[in-house]
């Protein structure tokens, strides 16, 4: 017997942080849906601790899976065929016992509506060989499974071994013909915790078995630095930073590791769309130094869907949004159309998948050579041109 998970009274959701209730939400890589909240996994670092949802260990559901696809499809930031979406990466993992049916269940829908956009699924779980039937009778969306790993031999900081996740990887990539891709979601990386070299010899040797591979640090908020602290968790970094921190060191010591790898990336986006054949859906190939691992073919792709929008462009873009009311052009570069007045994140990434052109808001600069990421560990940072 298939076991869900329950669903919460509106009583009980009137109760859950003002973020918690938000369903539907925009996070970098793509539109993210979260209807079901709750995981045991218990990884250290989880965002969960910015949503004050930490202490939910049992997934629960807000909303019917139904409810939850029309809520989505029905949203002012989605774009048919367009916009990426990201399936329960906020408070859960897609593929937990009871949480499983409710991804297909949201996957087959969205497929029934016959839209073509990019569906990220990112897990840590154990998968099954039926799965693999399952997702290759979806006709429409195009799947990609991340499979988080990290190498993380630490319980305190991941308690559920790396070593699942690898070898759902491998079960899941071993199908020649497949409709869905994988890819290896190397992360969270954090030097002295999982950067030695039998860290990065294992995940080179895992990558083997992935359409793409994407490496990323770890998001270090207050919250999560407070967990630490309060848990007596050895503390990566002495400050915290709004984005992921990759230590400049740290970059090199990976690109060394997979030299003439001709898979690595360092955006989930290029990553996604590399292993789809597409180009990147976010428009990075203008920030050139992204660029300087990837494929030549994916490069050439790139650059054959790349143009530049006009500022006109960009306004009648954001003249659907409420929180672009006071949207002002700054300029507009071969790299990104930089922008003022927005009252959010959210629609910055609206604009940027619209436009398939990066778009960066002016009070948050992207620094050269570590493009959206954080600060710490860099030298001498210097604004982008």
């Amino acid at each position: 017997m298939t076991t869900t998970v329950p669903l919460l009274s509106r009583e009980q959701i009137s109760r859950l942080p003002e973020r918690a209730r938000e369903v539907v939400e925009y996070r970098k890589s793509g539109l993210s849906l979260n209807h079901i909240q709750g995981c045991p996994l218990d990884c250290a670092y989880c965002i969960r601790h910015t949503y004050g949802l930490w202490d939910q260990r049992q997934p629960r559901a807000l909303m019917t899976d139904a409810q939850a696809v029309e809520e989505l499809v029905n949203h002012r930031y989605f774009q048919p065929h367009i916009t990426p979406v990201q399936l329960f990466n906020r408070a859960t993992d897609p593929f937990l016992p009871n949480v499983r049916p409710h991804t297909f269940t949201v996957l087959e829908d969205l497929d029934k509506h016959e839209l073509r956009n990019h569906v990220l699924v990112i897990t840590r779980h154990q998968m099954k060989a039926d799965d693999i039937d399952r997702l290759n009778r979806l006709r429409h969306v195009k799947v990609t499974l991340l499979f988080t790993y990290s190498g993380i031999e630490n319980r305190d900081i991941e308690p559920y071994p790396s070593h699942v996740a690898a070898e759902s990887l491998k079960l899941m990539s071993a199908p020649k013909k497949r409709r869905y891709r994988t890819v290896l979601y190397w992360r969270p990386l954090v030097p002295g915790l999982n950067d030695y070299p039998a860290h990065l010899d294992r995940a080179y040797e895992l990558s083997k078995h992935a359409d793409a591979t994407v490496f990323t640090g770890l998001f270090y908020r207050d919250q999560i630095a407070d967990y630490y602290k309060a848990n007596k968790l050895p503390e990566p970094y002495d400050e915290t930073a709004r984005r992921k921190i990759v230590p400049e060191t740290l970059e090199r010591r990976v690109l060394s590791a997979f030299a003439g790898c001709g898979s690595l990336f360092r955006k989930t986006s290029c990553a996604v769309s590399f292993a789809h054949g597409e180009p990147d859906y976010n428009g990075h190939y203008g920030v050139r130094e992204l660029c300087d691992i990837c494929p030549l073919a994916q490069l050439d792709l790139c650059k054959s869907a790349h143009r530049s929008p006009s500022a006109g462009q960009v306004l009648e873009v954001g003249s659907s949004l409420p929180e672009a009311s006071g949207l002002v052009v700054v300029d507009i570069t071969e790299r990104a159309a930089v922008v003022a007045g927005l009252a959010e994140e959210q629609p910055r990434y609206y604009l940027q998948h619209a436009l398939g052109f990066q778009v960066h808001d002016v009070r948050h600069p992207h620094r050269d050579r570590r493009h959206g990421r954080a600060e710490i560990g860099w030298k001498e940072p210097k604004q982008d041109d």
